[in-house]
């Protein structure tokens, strides 16, 4: 097992975690109670983790990682009725028309 990052709370490292091992990085979380001894011991110290199973799939994971939290931004006009879609969407807000391949 190889520590691959911390997460600022436990729903996103859940979210990051299960993302990971549904794209074939199987990842756990770590430190996911340590929260309530954070009075007790600094703050940073009781986030949780992600943690990849296989040290092999580290990099891959790290990208897979960076990707999630950086999704691309994309400028695009809708097929369907015209609006113009702004952000990580693939799918027009006003219609529901997919984004053209």
């Amino acid at each position: 097992m190889k520590r691959l990052t911390s997460a600022p709370n436990l729903a996103l490292a859940t979210l990051w975690a299960d993302l990971l091992s549904h794209a074939g990085v199987p990842t756990t979380v770590q430190r996911q109670y340590a929260s309530s001894i954070a009075g007790e011991v600094p703050p940073d110290q009781t986030l949780p983790e992600l943690w990849v199973q296989d040290a092999a799939q580290y990099e891959h994971a790290k990208q897979l990682l960076h990707e999630l939290r950086h999704p691309p931004h994309r400028h695009w006009a809708c097929p369907g009725c015209g609006e113009v879609i702004d952000g990580p969407f693939e799918q027009c807000w006003n219609c529901g028309a997919l984004m053209p391949g």
